[in-house]
């Protein structure tokens, strides 16, 4: 990747919150260089104040996740090499969020509706019980365990048009949660998390445009999840044991 003759990457960064604007660094092209390496490059050594969020730098927490040359991602899992257009980058942060500063912006809202769709996982043993048997075989189980490993990167949030124009609807993420609970066997609030799903802002108000699966950085489908939910409407909550 070469820019003005030498080997380089031109970045644009978004900086400030809503009313901001791109900035353009330069920084050096590198062998196996992901997104995020690049961020970091220009906030050591040109932007010491640029504003973004990282832990684990291993695909493990969806800390880093930013709309990256127009689709969200992973930045810590994202090389440069397989996604730069002209030895160029241009970075904002997660859309459908409110902006923090620069690439950094407010989960609130995602969690909240997460909460909101009955999200909460609600036992119904204590302690001195025995741990309830779940076949891990069963129908119930297999689709549960289909669609557990999201760890809340708001990917999905992100990509999902219908979260842009309805500010009420749950997103792709919280119905995902609920469908994983409507098919626990151990979760004592099954039929207040299908209430949840089924209220103003849920499943139904889905587009079925798959966004959220095209983009989910852990290959879940939280389309066919909220698939389920908008079957359990119509034909009946599917039995768990």
């Amino acid at each position: 990747m070469t820019t003005g003759g030498s080997d380089e990457l031109t970045v644009r960064i978004w900086r400030g919150r809503d009313d901001g604007c791109f900035q353009t660094y330069r920084v050096p092209a590198r062998a196996n260089q992901t997104v995020l390496d690049v961020v970091t490059e220009v906030q050591r050594h040109q932007e010491p104040a640029l504003a973004y969020r990282f832990a684990c730098r291993v695909g493990v927490c969806g800390s880093c996740a930013m709309t990256v040359n127009g689709r969200p991602r992973w930045t810590c899992r994202t090389h440069v090499r397989s996604i730069a257009q002209e030895g160029t980058l241009t970075l904002e942060p997660l859309r459908n969020l409110p902006r923090i500063k620069d690439l950094a912006c407010d989960l609130t809202p995602f969690f909240e509706k997460w909460q909101k769709a009955g999200g909460r996982h609600l036992g119904t043993a204590s302690r001195e019980d025995p741990p309830q048997a779940v076949d891990p075989q069963s129908r119930a189980r297999l689709v549960a365990s289909a669609a557990i490993e999201c760890i809340n990167c708001a990917v999905c949030y992100s990509a999902c048009d219908v979260v842009a124009w309805d500010a009420d609807y749950l997103g792709p993420a919280a119905l995902n949660r609920a469908w994983t609970l409507v098919n626990d066997a151990r979760h004592g609030a099954r039929d207040d998390t299908l209430d949840r799903a089924f209220s103003s802002g849920g499943c139904t108000s889905c587009h079925s445009q798959g966004n959220c699966t095209r983009h989910c950085p852990v290959g879940l489908s939280p389309s066919e999840s909220i698939a389920g939910l908008k079957r359990a409407a119509l034909f009946g909550a599917p039995k768990v044991s």
